[in-house]
């Protein structure tokens, strides 16, 4: 927005400590005229002035004096205050010059700086702590998005690639049958496709557009498990689903998509057979939890601290038939955030991954 040019927060601090500084002189100065030169017992203050208004008086040279002493006082305070003013306001707008720097170097595309003042807590110490630790969160934000975007880029250009080859084999080797081709050309359209519509669910999580409205999440774990159940069956995988009602707020869609992520992998990340997967919600007064606990390989937490990126399959731990395509639990992380919750990953002692997402108690008569 544009503004017409103003004074300085300076200048308008130093005009108000002189501004103040002449007034209280002159209030002072007033009073003391109104007091020796009106009749006022001046003995009460120092007898040597005791005879003062008496002489001033006799030779009318009183209020010629005063007058002088008068001005000359107040000038010496106007200069007193405004260059006192001057130097005082200097001293303490230094540290909104520090954050007024730091925020025309953010700005400018630099978010590494930090202001980082010293000393005791302030109005703008507060100010610069509030501001370090927002470019911290907003450096850590388009880092990870510059990863997710380089990331992106690679894994839809993976599927093009592999097409242009399929082609460009096919077009040289006119007597190959037709049938081998499409069916690879199938496959790899049909990735591109799933990966993106999982990269325009992650867009829609993040952005919050979609309806809120209550849910249950112990309907909604249900449900992902008797959708998953045949491939529960086919990689000889158990569930297990108990829990109690855990009503909360939000779209019943991305909520189930949440707990379809979850459960799948779960089923796909397990033990090579006789594996298990216990799925559990429960109530607080503060929250609704779902809880999807796994048998499986032993998970170090290094490695279950970047499982939730985008893109990071943990390789480690992940079968060669079952890659898949590394945004199942930073879906799941990005619609829990987009509800208000939070995505928890601990590794279990006895292998396996425990998953818990906690998300808020809708408050009473809510309409949202």
């Amino acid at each position: 927005m544009d503004r017409a040019p103003g004074l300085s927060v300076r200048l308008k601090l130093t005009l108000s400590y002189a501004g103040f500084l002449i007034l209280a002189g002159t209030l002072l100065l007033a009073a003391v005229w109104a007091f020796l030169l009106r009749g006022g017992p001046a003995s009460n203050f120092a007898p040597s002035l005791s005879n003062l208004p008496r002489v001033f008086n006799s030779h009318n040279f009183g209020p010629v004096i005063f007058g002088t002493a008068t001005a000359a006082v107040l000038a010496f305070l106007l200069v007193f205050g405004l260059l006192g003013g001057w130097i005082l306001a200097g001293r303490m707008l230094a540290p909104l010059n520090r954050i007024t720097e730091a925020t025309r170097l953010a700005t400018n595309g630099s978010l590494s700086h930090r202001i980082r003042l010293l000393g005791r807590s302030d109005e703008f110490r507060e100010l610069a702590d509030s501001f370090d630790v927002m470019l911290e969160r907003l450096e850590a934000h388009v880092a990870e998005q510059q990863r997710f975007a380089a990331n992106a880029s690679h894994e839809l250009r993976t599927p093009l690639a592999i097409t242009q080859t399929l082609l460009d084999v096919a077009r040289k080797d006119p007597d190959r049958g037709n049938d081998e081709l499409t069916e690879r050309l199938r496959a790899v359209n049909a990735r591109a496709i799933e990966l993106t519509e999982a990269l325009l669910l992650l867009s829609r999580a993040d952005q919050r557009s979609f309806t809120w409205e209550h849910v249950d999440l112990s309907l909604v774990a249900e449900e992902a498990t008797e959708t998953l159940l045949p491939l529960a069956e086919k990689h000889g995988v158990t569930i297990d689903n108990s829990g109690e009602i855990s009503p909360t707020i939000g779209s019943s869609a991305l909520l189930l998509q949440m707990a379809t992520n979850l459960l799948h992998n779960a089923i796909v990340h397990n033990l090579p057979e006789h594996g298990s997967v216990q799925v559990d919600t429960s109530i607080s007064p503060a929250s609704v939890t779902l809880t999807v606990e796994n048998t499986g390989d032993k998970l170090t937490p290094q490695l279950v601290s970047t499982l939730s990126e985008p893109f990071r399959r943990g390789t480690e731990r992940i079968r060669s038939d079952h890659a898949g395509l590394g945004l199942g639990l930073a879906i799941v992380k990005s619609i829990a955030q987009a509800h208000d919750g939070t995505l928890t990953l601990t590794p279990r002692a006895a292998g396996g991954l425990c998953v818990t997402v906690r998300l808020p108690v809708p408050p009473p008569n809510t309409g949202r």
